[in-house]
């Protein structure tokens, strides 16, 4: 299946649904019967609603989300019982396509938002904590979840928790499969936003206001350097703030910027 032609908000087709709507462009996981667990065919065609929400002109901002009040439970067991677990040629595989496309999320020129309903466990954590930001309901169940099954998560989980909570509270989420409620989730540092479930539309809405009128290209170039920023010595880092100041300045977009502060008047960006 591929990620259909025509976005549309009432989609119900397809393992990967796309639609854009003011500005934001949504990505809807569509396996809810199996809690959007991902098979080899919606590992590919999520890869692909993310290279088409890079290169749409409509979309500012990215969303990421499950049908069925559900976000991911990670791979589908059947397929690495049928496939993957076979060979460690074959396990390496899935675990290097899989780190591939959600890094997509993470390196997007655009900002994105994984928005948690349910389960959000194994490569559906993986995913939620490959966006820039994480919008939770308060009753989602979120955590890595792999060493139950004693499977290890290649997608990202130890080298993103402990830049985000700090390498202890990674070894507690790692070693003991232990899940967090959304609020628990914001209180670990992990989400941005807990909110009632129901409430979830209204606080996407309210959470990618303040990007939707912003350049894109200095969104983008700001997105780089602050995703760089999690590596690196002092002086390379402040070398790098230094390059970025300077593309950033000499765009066309910064030029606008001045002069409508200077006029009095909104900016009209050409995201160049």
């Amino acid at each position: 299946m591929s990620v259909q032609e025509q976005a549309a908000p009432t989609a119900k087709e397809g393992a990967v649904e796309y639609e854009v709507s003011d500005g934001i462009a949504t990505i809807w996981l569509n396996r809810p019967n199996v809690k959007n667990c991902f098979n080899w065919e919606q590992l590919t065609t999520f890869g692909a609603a993310l290279e088409r929400a890079e290169e749409d002109d409509d979309a500012q901002v990215v969303v990421i989300r499950g049908r069925g009040h559900t976000f991911s439970a990670g791979a589908d067991l059947n397929m690495l019982d049928d496939q993957f677990l076979a060979t460690s040629a074959n396990s390496i595989k899935i675990a290097q396509v899989s780190a591939r496309t959600f890094d997509r999320a993470f390196n997007l020129a655009k900002p994105t938002i994984a928005a948690v309903e349910g389960y959000a466990v194994a490569g559906g954590f993986e995913l939620s904590i490959s966006c820039d930001f994480l919008i939770a309901a308060d009753d989602a169940k979120i955590g890595d979840f792999h060493i139950r099954r004693a499977l290890f998560g290649g997608a990202g989980p130890i080298y993103r928790l402990p830049r985000y909570i700090g390498l202890r509270k990674t070894k507690e989420l790692l070693f003991t499969g232990k899940l967090l409620s959304g609020k628990e989730c914001y209180d670990w540092g992990l989400a941005n936003v807990s909110v009632p479930g129901e409430n979830m539309d209204q606080a996407i809405a309210d959470f990618a206001a303040p990007m939707l009128d912003k350049s894109r290209f200095t969104m983008r170039i700001t997105k780089m350097a602050a995703n760089r920023g999690l590596d690196g010595d002092t002086e390379t880092l402040l070398a790098l703030e230094s390059m970025t100041c300077n593309v950033a300045h000499q765009s066309e977009d910064a030029k606008e910027g001045v002069q409508a502060f200077l006029e009095k008047r909104d900016p009209v960006w050409k995201h160049r």
